[in-house]
């Protein structure tokens, strides 16, 4: 009984075998066809098989090392060869002849080879399958992505199986294949949908009204899509240039209210931070190279004291001298700004400098075909804000924060209560100087590092200030991110030109119509 099992299990065994060895000559000879035509064909044949010997006999094809021996089709490799029927090793042939293989047949071969690793036990493979499907699949295909989508259990490269096998049936014959195609791309949002969609709106590509109809109207859904995902983009560019709008202004913000100053070297305390941001990177990768990601977060408290340090001295040897003296200040400032920028070209060099996105900061997420968030940009969005709840701990909850709002709001009653306004005034340059350098930080991470890079938020900064009303951080949040999504909307319809322009003349007329800004500053104001 035992010996009967055994003797039925092993005719199983070779039956399966030599079935799964069973490639059709004929097709793999035809693989060396003199008409492109005809390879075509064959590759096509033996895509449908779906069997791991056809990928075996293409991949050799697509590598050049598939030869004609006679009449009959070889593998080489290296000093061995093999039939590419079979796979069973033969003696290698007098003056084989190499089949040429041209971009059409390339193309096919890479489809085909794309398809068959459908049917891969690994699922990353077979995604990365289905990914490259989207982009060119033929009508001659739509039996093979049917047998793969029967067959796939993982939803994310089902979704795409669906999708790609949609595409196939496009150019079938039966025109209500045809329409249930169209209707199924229609739910998409992908563009290379739309480009595949469009030949289908014309007479000439789509002879049967009906799908040519409903072809029209799935590129107009498609365009609807595309469209809410650009403007959601733009909203997305607009907060996270918003967020170093307000990183930069928070500072300019306590230092204006507290000492009425404009500081016109600002930017280049944005500057400052950025290039302590490049040191510390040139550090860790001199000295700790496997720890080169965590260069940043090393970064953030070396920019803050490095550019708190530039504010203490800005102030103790120039702007003390200056208070009230607004105009004078402005040009001592300005005047500053052109030699922290000098000496940023003495120490750096004339050029940009390289800061490098962490590997954690690399990459986005996908939320849908034309719209990828990049890490980097979430994260300083994140950074921002986490940045202004300190602040707003300190103003609200410390005593320096109080003595601060204090002199903000009345200097000389201040002074008056025993609040060192002289004290007060270095630190809250310090803390203002040290933001910016914060802001310095995440800019160096979407931007150029370089002497003048601090020149181009000088001016938006200022903005943020006036239109949220002076010393008021609600007020800055609401009109740094205000200022930054309104500029990138404009710009996606106008263009930056023309964006800054209208900015420029909105801010104008709302300060007409409301001075004191968004919020206005409670308290006396003694001049």
């Amino acid at each position: 009984m035992t010996k009967t099992i055994l003797v039925l299990l092993l005719l199983l065994l070779a039956g399966s075998m030599s079935a799964r060895a069973a490639l059709d000559p004929a097709q793999v000879n035809q693989l060396a066809a003199e008409d492109s035509s005809d390879k075509v064909a064959a590759i096509q044949q033996l895509t449908q098989t779906a069997d791991p010997d056809a990928v075996r006999v293409l991949k050799a094809m697509a590598d050049d090392s598939l030869f004609l021996a006679g009449d009959k089709a070889v593998i080489i490799d290296g000093d061995k060869a093999f039939d590419a029927a079979t796979g069973a090793a033969i003696g290698m042939p007098v003056n084989p002849e190499s089949v040429t293989v041209n971009n059409r047949i390339r193309g096919e071969l890479a489809n085909a080879l794309a398809a068959l690793k459908l049917f891969d036990p690994d699922a990353a493979v077979r995604l990365a399958s289905a990914q490259k499907l989207q982009s060119s699949v033929s009508p001659a295909m739509a039996p093979l992505l049917a047998r793969a989508l029967e067959k796939e259990s993982d939803a994310k490269i089902k979704a795409l199986l669906v999708l790609a096998h949609a595409q196939a049936n496009l150019g079938n014959e039966d025109p209500q294949a045809r329409m249930a195609a169209v209707k199924a791309l229609a739910e998409t949002s992908s563009p290379t949908i739309k480009s595949v969609l469009l030949p289908l709106t014309e007479k000439a590509g789509e002879p049967e009204d009906k799908v040519r109809y409903e072809a029209i109207a799935a590129v107009k859904a498609i365009d609807g899509r595309l469209a809410i995902a650009e403007n959601v983009g733009r909203v997305f560019s607009g907060l996270s240039l918003g967020s170093i709008l307000l990183l930069a202004a928070l500072g300019l913000a306590i230092t204006y209210g507290v000492m009425g100053i404009i500081n016109m070297a600002h930017g280049e305390l944005l500057m400052v931070g950025a290039y302590a941001t490049y040191a510390m990177q040139s550090l860790f990768r001199a000295y700790f190279p496997n720890a080169i990601d965590w260069y940043l977060p090393a970064a953030i408290p070396v920019a803050f004291f490095a550019a708190a340090l530039v504010g203490v001295v800005m102030e103790r040897t120039v702007i003390r001298w200056l208070y009230g003296r607004t105009l004078e200040t402005l040009l001592a400032t300005w005047g500053i700004s052109l030699v922290l920028i000098q000496a940023a070209r003495v120490l750096f060099g004339a050029q940009n400098v390289e800061v490098a996105n962490p590997s954690w900061m690399s990459g986005g997420i996908e939320i849908m075909p034309n719209l990828i968030l990049p890490w980097n940009r979430i994260i300083i969005v994140g950074f921002a804000m986490f940045v202004l709840f300190l602040v707003w701990v300190l103003m609200n909850k410390t005593r320096l924060g109080m003595f601060v709002r204090a002199v903000t709001q009345n200097r000389p009653m201040a002074g008056c209560v025993g609040v060192p306004t002289a004290r007060i005034d270095t630190m809250a340059f310090a803390l203002g100087a040290g933001i910016a350098g914060l802001g310095g930080v995440a800019l160096s991470q979407i931007s150029n590092v370089g002497p003048d890079m601090g020149q181009g938020y000088i001016v938006d900064s200022f903005m943020v200030v006036v239109v949220g009303g002076v010393g008021q951080l609600a007020g800055a949040v609401w009109a740094a991110l205000g200022l930054g999504i309104f500029s990138k909307l404009l710009e996606g319809w106008a263009g930056a030109v023309i964006a800054k322009i209208a900015i420029l003349v909105c801010i104008i007329i709302f300060i007409q119509k409301r001075p004191q800004g968004i919020f206005a500053l409670k308290g006396r104001f003694v001049e």
